[in-house]
């Protein structure tokens, strides 16, 4: 039961990133937040269906691995974009200051 549970929690995870992914416009930081909360809702759905069949793989860690990879490069990619225009907003990559 509460993997069934998980398995919901992952699903709307999913569906709550994906819509905050296609609504924001204009910060980078709000689409690397809606990014974590996509990869998150991924994980718990792998997560769930690897504990229903009773085999907890490897597969989990992997991929929670490359979900802190891309967390990772991610910041790093704001970070240089603050340094560099001086906002987060993704308006400031098309005038060519990046």
């Amino acid at each position: 039961m509460k993997t069934v549970s998980l398995l919901g929690v992952g699903v709307i995870g999913v569906m709550l990133g994906c819509i905050c992914l296609v609504s924001q416009r204009k910060s980078l930081f709000g689409v690397l937040l809606s990014m974590e909360v996509f990869t998150l809702g991924v994980y718990a759905i792998i997560f769930s269906v690897f504990w229903i069949l009773g085999e907890l793989g490897s597969l989990c860690l992997v991929f929670l691995t490359f979900g802190v990879c891309e967390a990772a490069l991610g910041l790093s990619v704001l970070v240089s974009l603050v340094r560099g225009v001086g906002s987060d907003y993704v308006s400031g990559l098309t005038s060519g200051h990046f």
